[in-house]
């Protein structure tokens, strides 16, 4: 890369023109800047308005492989048997309770007008069954379970719908709503009204510290600019890609935090290297032109490497991170894209006068200290650090290792009613179900047998059923054979379990246990056990199962996204940096820069400690399966994002003096002000999104910026330093054949 930043500009040396394809980019978008800008406007226009209505075209869920075993069984039970755990669960409180006249007419009412809407599977109630477990304790609350059809998404979509008209006021009744499809409703708007407040919050934040990074009043509101420009045309995209794929709503949260963020951090570099360009005596094309040359390859790079962070969730069976995964890659492209294409004619048009309305020049005067490359902080502190590099350096690394301690600890369950603020309606009324409702089997455990005949092998069914009863924690097991306790049959035969037309039945197997616990998942997987001397095949469901299944999913696939990481990392950092040691070195110093945030999800969210710092939130003692192998891809693409912003000007300084103490104290001294600067916004942005109502949400917000900062500051500023100074100018080996190869197929702007 040019090391021609670093000539001062009073020596008079005519500065050679910046070459290279990015280079001739930027002179093209100088040349053409009128042309351009008004282009880029009218893009923007076109973006804004393709994704006004993009909430709507979002999905909930997604959180449950499509392919288990546990959904097939759902979707059997929907189909064929009228039957499944219900999706809305009506909670019909009357004070003088739910046996009279009145309330009984009423429940009988609203359970009639809910199982002849369309798209209702069944509807049922204590009213309608007589089934005493849908009757509270003290007689004044029931419940009407509700079984919608279709998938998850389609259920969803009708729950919003339905819960205006089943909820609120009937006669004496006073009706709330829970269950997984009212759940996801409430989310999607609660994260609506989230997205606002973060916006609103994020975007001053950020232009205060633009403002404290570069004093200049233009140079802070540029990437604030492009960074709006990113976030409109994230919703075009979104809204496109709802056309083709289901797209969780919490894309929309997490996408435009990551596309604003970075848009801002990648013109932020872009215009750092520009003003020192001018710096250095270029003309403002040749400025723009040298900038995109150097720190626009990087960003590009950096684009790239974040982009194959974010893929990696591709391999995982679950639309709400292969959704997340898609619109991460694009978002990630689309800031880098607004960065080199909106930024140049914008330079251009301003030329120097990015320097003026330095807001902080009066304070920056009075600070003490010099601006030379050599006798700032970073680069005070990088030499302080190199001289002893084993204590520093192994200090912050136990510090980091004992942060992520408690992660040893980390349970895992699906996303429920909990997320959801406590005030929520389908939290209240769920509290009432886990309070009031302990036997009633809104979620048992099911066992399909989708080809056995009933009436002809009853008595098979009889002691199959029987072997179930006798599973640890099994409380009843009811089927068309009868209902069985303890290998004793103590019911007789129940309608509803079976085909209403051709062979196959159904058994439910309640259980003692919360299903969403560790004990719910060994009595779904002893019911599983028991499979092998059923009457025929089987298809184990329910809750339970289905959170085993996922877990089991996510496990398998976890190793296949590792890999898909570490090897993209390794063959891009290899062809960036032409070192085989420095990308082993940046993929160890990564998984560090995590540690903290993945020990402070079970500190604070999952035990509920110091929960205070980042506001009120139901802890359940247990993280949503899912979070933390998002924010292992997001956190581990924005780590190399800053390592490589660092290690491209510590590069720059090594090809330039041979000298790798001095690279990186001068890499460290040119980037950290910046690369503190980019943490800080991209923390802020995502830090935003901890102020949310939505727990998932709040987790993903505070362990991002928290794993930002870590990286930016403990890693980036102490552990970098002490390990490139240990290794020396074993930094850049790389065996004979691979230098070749590097020299051939090697990223550069040429």
């Amino acid at each position: 890369m040019s090391a021609t930043a670093q000539v001062p500009p009073e020596t008079g040396s005519r500065v050679a023109p910046a070459t290279g394809r990015l280079a001739r980019l930027a002179r093209l978008l100088v040349a053409r800047r009128r042309l351009t800008l008004l282009l880029v406007g009218l893009v923007a226009v076109v973006a804004a308005v393709a994704g006004g209505g993009v909430e709507g075209m979002l999905s909930s869920g997604g959180y449950t492989p499509q392919s288990a075993e546990s959904v097939a069984a759902d979707r059997l039970l929907a189909q064929r048997f009228h039957a499944g755990a219900p999706d809305l669960i009506l909670v019909a409180g009357a004070p003088g309770g739910v046996s009279q006249t009145a309330a009984r007419q009423a429940g009988l009412a609203l359970t009639e007008q809910a199982g002849r809407t369309r798209g209702v599977v069944y509807a049922r109630s204590y009213w309608s069954t007589g089934d005493p477990t849908l009757r509270s304790r003290d007689g004044r609350t029931a419940l009407v379970l509700v079984k919608l059809a279709g998938n998850e998404d389609a259920a969803y979509h009708r729950a919003h719908d339905l819960a205006p008209v089943l909820g609120g006021r009937h006669g004496p009744l006073d009706v709330g709503i829970t269950g997984l499809s009212q759940v996801n409703s409430e989310a999607e708007d609660q994260s609506s009204k989230d997205l606002t407040r973060a916006e609103v919050l994020a975007a001053p934040l950020t232009l205060l510290i633009l403002l404290a990074a570069f004093g200049s009043l233009p140079a802070a509101l540029l990437p604030v600019l492009v960074g709006l420009a990113a976030v409109l045309a994230t919703y075009a995209m979104l809204a496109g890609l709802a056309q083709v794929t289901s797209v969780s709503v919490f894309a929309l949260n997490i996408t435009t935090a990551l596309g604003f963020g970075l848009a801002v951090d990648y013109s932020l570099f872009l215009i750092s290297r520009y003003r020192e360009e001018l710096a250095a005596g270029r003309d403002v094309t040749e400025a723009i032109a040298a900038a995109l040359r150097t720190a626009g390859r990087t960003v590009l790079f950096s684009a790239l490497t974040v982009a194959l962070s974010m893929a990696a969730l591709l391999v995982f069976p679950l639309y709400f991170l292969r959704s997340l995964a898609y619109a991460g890659v694009l978002v990630v492209l689309l800031a880098a894209m607004a960065a080199l294409v909106v930024l140049p004619p914008m330079l251009a048009v301003i030329g120097h006068r990015i320097d003026r309305w330095d807001v902080f020049a009066p304070i920056r005067r009075r600070l003490p200290g010099a601006r030379g490359p050599e006798q700032g902080v970073w680069h005070r502190t990088a030499m302080v650090v190199m001289r002893r590099p084993v204590a520093v350096g192994g200090v912050v690394a136990v510090v980091l290792v004992a942060l992520a301690l408690p992660f040893l600890q980390a349970r895992f369950a699906l996303m429920d009613d909990r997320v959801l603020p406590r005030h929520s309606d389908a939290q209240v009324a769920a509290n009432v179900v886990r309070d009031q409702f302990r036997e009633a089997q809104t979620s048992p455990d099911v066992v399909v047998l989708p080809d056995l005949d009933a009436a002809a092998q009853r008595g098979s069914l009889a002691a199959y059923a029987r072997r179930l009863s006798l599973v640890p924690h099994t409380v009843r097991v009811d089927c068309a054979a009868g209902g069985f306790t303890a290998g004793r049959r103590v019911a007789g035969a129940a309608a509803g379990y079976l085909a209403p037309r051709g062979k196959g039945t159904w058994l439910s197997v309640l259980s003692d246990v919360d299903p969403s616990s560790a004990a719910g998942e060994r009595h779904a997987r002893d019911v599983r056990a028991v499979s092998a001397p059923a009457p025929g095949p089987v298809l184990v469901g329910g809750a339970a199962a289905t959170q085993v299944d996922t877990k089991d999913v996510l496990a398998d696939r976890l190793p296949w996204a590792g890999g898909v990481i570490a090897a993209s990392m390794l063959v891009l950092l290899f062809l960036f940096s032409g070192s085989v040691v420095i990308p082993v070195k940046q993929l160890a110093l990564n998984m560090l820069s995590l540690t903290a945030s993945f020990g402070a999800m079970v500190y604070v969210f999952q035990d509920g400690r110091l929960k205070w710092l980042v506001g009120d939130f139901v802890s359940t003692g247990r993280l949503e399966v899912t979070v933390p192998i998002l924010m292992f891809c997001v956190a581990f693409g924005l780590s190399m994002d800053y390592s490589v912003f660092l290690l491209s000007r510590i590069r720059e300084e090594y090809l330039a003096t041979g000298d790798t103490t001095r690279a990186v104290a001068v890499g460290l001294e040119r980037t950290g002000r910046l690369i503190t600067a980019a943490a800080l916004v991209v923390a802020t942005v995502l830090g935003a999104l901890a102020t949310s109502q939505l727990s998932i949400l709040k987790l993903l917000g505070a362990g991002l910026a928290l794993a930002v900062v870590v990286d930016a500051t403990l890693v980036r500023g102490l552990l970098v330093p002490a390990l490139m100074r240990l290794l020396g100018r074993h930094n850049w080996w790389a065996p004979g054949p691979l230098r070749r190869l590097h020299r051939k197929v090697g990223l550069t702007d040429s």
